[in-house]
C-alpha cells in the first residue's frame, strides 16, 4: 500500500509540520475542534485522495457523485446523503487496494445562477464562482475524499469547448437540426422552461404563467437511438425501478396504424379523408365506439360543424397550455368535447363519434386514439361520463387477460383468444389496405435550445444565405459574450438575450451567430468524461486514460434523475462512442439511489418551511464523524428518512465510548480465541455492509465492537487496530487522531490495509436468534454463542434490522424479553 510521510499536530499559528503528530492520549472524548479541521487540511495538502494515472483497469475503480448545482443557500444535512456514502465506500475500497478515482465538479451554467445575477446585479459567473466555493470548503470540512485536483465546473471555457465539439460531432451525424417545436415560454422568465421546470402551468422558480406555443428550435434526434437506449439497458446493474422508468419513458409498443375515413369529407386529391390512429389492442377494433383526437391535430379546425365550433374552440384553448404530464396524469379525470363529426369503423363499417380530449397528445403516435369502452378503464369511465355507446366484446368486460380473453360481438375475430386475433386482424388490414404493422415510441426528440444567457453558445453560424455552417473546431471555444445586460427580454414575443450582443452576433461577412444557447443538461451529460482527464485542451480526453477508467464503475445520485439525465447521458456517450471517441457503449456501470433526508417535522427541508439543518452548525457543535455516522445511521441509505437530534447524541455517546476503548491500548495484551473470532464475523459484516451501502448495519456492528472491547480490563493492540480501521469509513477523522497519535502508525489510516477475514479464526458455532416485536416475529440474527448470551449487544443488533425498525416505527420500546441464545422481544408502548 501506498504510505505518505508522518503528518504533524495542529498549529493554529502557523503552518509548521513536526514530523510526527504530537498528541498524547487522553481520557474524555475526542477534541474535534481543533483535530477535525487539522484532518481535513492535510488530506487536501498532502494530495491523500488522489487517483494515480494508468494502471490496470481491473485496479481501478471509478466512484462518481452526481455532482451539485452550486447555489447561494449553502449545503444543509439533506444534500449530504449521497456524497458520505460514496466517500465510506470509496476509503474502504482505497484500504482495500483499489485506485479509486473519486472527483468532484460544479453544474454550474443555468436558470438558477442567471435569475441571482438578475435579481442582484452581479454576474452569474461571480455567483457561481463564490457558490461554489462555498460548496468546496464545507465538502473539505467533512472531509469527503474527492480528488480536489480534478475539479471543473460546466462554465469553465475549457470545459465548455469541449461540449461545443460533442454538438458539432451530433451536427455532422444529422443528429441536431431546427425545426419549429411547441414549447413552454415563460414572459417573466424570458427563455423557454422544460416540462420539468414547469408544476401546474407556472414556472417552478417564480411562480410564474407559462404560455404553450410554437418556436423554432434546435432540437436533438436522440429517436434515433431508442432502440439501442433500451436494449443497452441489459448491460448495466441499476435498480430494476430505474429501468422500467426508462422504458417507460422511451415507450417502445408493436401494433397497427389504421385508416377512419371521415364520413363526407374528402382529401386534395379526391378521395376519402382518413384519421390515423395507433394502438397495440387492434383485436378490439370491433368494440371502437368513438375516437378522440388531441386538441391540436391539424384535422379539428376541419371536421368540426358549425354547431360544435365555438365549444371545441374553447376546450382547445384550455388544453393549449397545460403540460404534457398534467394531460397524462392516470388520476386526472378524462374531459372532451364532440366535434360533430363521425368516422367510419373500417371493420364493422358503423359510424362512431369523433371528440377532443386533452388527454390526446398531437405529438405522441397519431394525435388520435379510438375508443373501446369495453376493454379499456379509461375508455369506459369516458363512455359513461358523456353518453357514448358500448359494444361488449369481452364476456367478462374490462379486466380480461389482454393476451387469454375470447372475443365476441366481433365479426369473423369472434370466438378467437385476443392474441389470436391480434395476428388476424393485422394481416386482414395489411390485405385490405386500411393499416400497417407499425413500432412506436414515447419517446420525443430533444427540445435542445433556451433563450436566457447562461449556457453554453452554440458553435453555429448563420449564413446571408440562409443555410448553417459549424464554428471551425479550431476557433472553439467559442466563448459567451460579456454582457452586462443579461436580463431576460420578456414578453409573449421569445427573444434570446444574446440577441442584444450586437457586435458579437453580427459578423463581418453578413452571417449571424446563433442566439439561443444550450440547456444547462448540455454540461451533465458529458462531465464523468473529462473527470478522467480534465485539464487535456487537445481532445476530450486521453483515449488511453478512457480505456483505463471507463465505465463508470459505480454512479450514485438521486432519483429525480432517474430517467432525463441518465437518458440524455446515455444518448450522448452512444453517439461518442460511434464517432470513435469512447470505448465503452454504456457509461454506468453501476447505479444506486439515495433516499431524501428529510426535517425532523417529516417534511422536505426547505427554507420557507424552516427545518433546514445547515452542515456547518452540525460540525460546530457536534464534529464531522458525530454528523457523517448520525446521518448514515438513520436508515437504508435508499430509502427516506427524516432527520434524527436525538440520534446524534446516540453516535455521539458511542464514539465517545470508543476514544475511551482506544485509550485503554495494551501493548502487551494478548487475544483470546473466544473474541479473535467474534471480531472476525464483524470484519466479514462491516466489510459487506459497505460494499451493499448498508451503513447503517455496519454501524451498529462496530458499535457491538466497541462494547465488547470496553468489557476487557485491557485492548491488544492488534484489536485497536481493526476497530480504528474498520470506523475510518464511518468516522474518518476520529480514526486517523488514534491510528497516528494513540497507535502510533505511519500516516494514514486510510492508507492502511483494509482487515481481512478470517474464516479459520471465526467462531466456529453460530447461534440463530428469533427477533421479535409485541410477539410478532421480524426477524433472525445469526450471532457466535458469546454475543447471543449478551443483551445489550443483541439488543443494539436487533434494532438495526429495517424489518425490526418498521415495526416499532415512532413508538417507545417499554420493555425488552430477552432469552440468551433464544429471542428477543420489544415491546413497545403502543401494543
Amino acid at each position: 500500500m501506498v504510505r505518505l510521510s508522518t503528518g504533524s499536530s495542529p498549529d493554529t499559528s502557523s503552518d509548521a509540520s513536526p514530523s510526527r503528530p504530537v498528541s498524547t492520549p487522553q481520557q474524555g472524548s475526542y477534541d474535534f475542534r481543533s483535530r477535525d479541521p487539522y484532518w481535513s487540511k492535510k488530506w487536501v495538502d498532502d494530495k491523500l485522495f488522489a487517483a494515480d494515472e494508468g494502471g490496470d483497469r481491473a485496479d481501478n475503480e471509478y466512484v462518481l457523485d452526481m455532482f451539485p448545482y452550486p447555489s447561494g443557500s449553502g449545503l444543509h444535512v439533506g444534500h449530504m446523503a449521497g456524497y458520505l456514502g460514496t466517500d465510506a465506500y470509496s476509503r474502504m475500497r482505497r484500504m482495500q487496494g483499489k485506485n479509486v478515482l473519486h472527483p468532484m465538479g460544479w453544474d454550474a451554467f443555468g436558470l438558477p445562477a442567471e435569475q441571482h445575477a438578475i435579481k442582484t446585479g452581479e454576474h452569474p459567473s461571480n455567483a457561481v464562482a463564490q457558490a461554489s466555493a462555498s460548496f468546496r470548503a464545507v465538502m473539505q470540512r467533512i472531509g469527503l475524499s474527492y480528488d480536489w485536483d480534478r475539479e471543473l465546473a460546466t462554465t469553465d471555457p475549457g470545459y465548455y469547448k469541449w461540449t461545443q465539439w460533442i454538438f458539432t460531432k451530433l451536427y455532422e451525424k444529422g443528429l441536431a437540426y431546427m425545426e419549429d417545436s411547441v414549447v413552454n415560454w415563460c414572459p417573466e422568465l424570458g427563455t423557454v422552461l422544460s416540462n420539468e421546470e414547469v408544476v401546474n402551468g407556472v414556472s417552478e422558480r417564480g411562480g410564474f404563467p407559462v404560455e404553450r406555443k410554437p418556436l423554432k428550435q434546435w432540437v436533438l434526434k436522440i429517436t434515433d437511438y431508442a432502440d439501442r437506449l433500451l436494449e443497452d439497458l441489459n448491460l448495466v446493474d441499476w435498480p430494476d425501478g430505474v429501468k422500467e422508468m426508462q422504458r417507460n419513458w422511451i415507450g417502445r409498443s408493436e401494433g397497427l396504424q389504421m385508416s377512419f375515413p371521415i364520413d363526407g369529407l374528402k382529401g386534395e386529391d379526391g378521395s376519402d379523408a382518413k384519421i390515423d390512429v395507433y394502438t397495440t389492442r387492434p383485436e378490439t377494433l370491433a368494440g371502437v365506439t368513438y375516437v378522440v383526437l388531441a386538441p391540436e391535430h391539424p384535422l379539428v379546425q376541419k371536421i368540426t360543424t358549425a354547431e360544435q365550433r365555438e365549444a371545441v374552440r374553447a376546450y382547445a384553448d384550455q388544453a393549449r397550455n397545460k403540460q404534457d404530464m398534467d394531460r397524462q396524469r392516470e388520476d386526472q379525470q378524462k374531459t372532451g368535447v364532440f366535434t360533430g363529426a363521425y368516422v367510419k369503423n373500417p371493420l364493422t363499417g358503423e359510424n362512431v363519434q369523433v371528440w377532443i380530449g386533452d388527454y390526446v397528445l398531437g405529438h405522441y403516435g397519431t394525435g388520435a386514439v379510438m375508443g373501446v369502452p369495453s376493454a379499456d378503464q379509461r375508455d369506459k369511465d369516458f363512455a359513461a361520463a358523456y353518453g357514448l355507446s358500448v359494444v361488449d366484446i369481452f364476456p367478462h368486460g374490462v379486466d380480461e387477460d389482454p393476451d387469454a380473453g375470447v372475443l365476441q360481438n366481433s365479426h369473423f375475430l369472434t370466438g378467437m383468444t385476443a392474441k389470436e386475433a391480434r395476428t388476424r386482424i393485422m394481416d386482414f388490414a395489411e390485405e385490405q389496405g386500411f393499416g400497417e404493422r407499425k413500432v412506436n415510441y414515447k419517446l420525443r426528440d430533444w427540445v435542445f435550445s433556451r433563450q436566457r444567457y447562461w449556457g453554453e453558445p452554440f458553435p453555429i453560424i448563420h449564413r446571408p444565405d440562409g443555410s448553417i455552417a459549424l464554428v471551425d473546431e479550431s476557433e472553439l471555444p467559442l466563448l459567451l459574450p460579456d454582457m452586462k445586460d443579461f436580463n431576460p427580454i420578456k414578453g409573449s414575443n421569445p427573444q434570446p438575450v444574446l440577441s442584444k450582443a450586437e457586435d458579437w452576433v453580427n459578423l463581418p461577412n453578413g452571417g449571424r451567430r446563433e442566439t439561443n444557447t444550450m440547456p444547462n443538461w448540455a454540461g451533465s451529460c458529458w462531465y464523468y468524461l473529462r473527470f478522467i482527464d480534465p485539464k487535456n485542451d487537445q481532445a476530450l480526453a486521453d483515449p488511453e486514460k478512457l480505456k483505463q477508467w471507463l465505465p463508470v464503475d459505480l454512479y450514485v445520485g438521486g432519483t429525480e434523475h432517474a430517467v432525463l439525465h441518465l437518458l440524455y447521458a446515455r444518448f450522448w456517450h452512444k453517439v461518442l462512442y460511434d464517432v470513435g471517441a469512447v470505448p465503452t457503449k454504456e457509461p454506468f456501470q453501476q447505479l444506486r439511489n439515495q433516499g431524501m433526508i428529510l426535517g425532523e417535522d417529516g417534511q422536505k427541508m426547505s427554507k420557507s418551511v424552516g427545518n433546514v439543518v445547515p452542515v456547518d452548525t452540525v460540525i460546530d457543535e457536534h464534529g464531522v464523524d458525530v454528523l457523517r455516522a448520525a446521518e448514515m445511521f438513520l436508515g437504508p441509505f435508499e430509502k427516506t428518512k427524516p432527520w434524527s437530534t436525538k440520534g446524534m447524541q446516540g453516535v455521539k455517546n458511542w464514539l465517545d465510548r470508543t476514544w475511551t476503548v482506544f485509550n485503554k491500548v495494551d501493548d502487551t495484551a494478548e487475544v483470546d480465541p473466544a473474541t479473535q473470532g467474534e471480531v472476525q464475523l464483524i470484519i466479514r459484516g462491516v466489510t459487506q455492509d459497505i460494499e451493499q451501502f448498508k451503513f447503517n448495519t455496519a454501524i451498529s456492528k462496530l458499535m457491538i465492537l466497541t462494547n465488547m472491547l470496553m468489557k476487557l480490563p485491557s485492548i491488544p493492540r492488534q484489536l485497536a487496530e481493526i476497530l480504528c480501521q474498520l470506523m475510518a469509513p464511518i468516522a474518518p477523522m476520529m480514526a486517523e487522531e488514534v491510528w497516528n497519535t494513540i497507535l502510533q502508525n505511519d500516516y494514514s489510516v486510510h492508507r492502511s490495509e483494509w482487515p481481512q477475514y478470517d474464516e479459520t479464526m471465526a467462531a466456529l458455532k453460530v447461534v440463530t436468534m428469533a427477533v421479535q416485536v409485541n410477539g410478532k416475529l421480524r426477524g433472525t440474527l445469526e450471532l457466535d454463542p458469546q454475543t447471543a448470551r449478551d443483551q445489550e449487544v443483541v439488543s443494539l443488533q436487533a434494532q438495526s434490522l429495517d424489518s425490526v425498525r418498521r415495526a416499532i416505527g415512532d413508538a417507545d420500546v417499554a420493555r425488552t424479553i430477552f432469552v440468551p441464545s433464544k429471542v428477543i422481544n420489544f415491546v413497545t408502548s403502543k401494543t
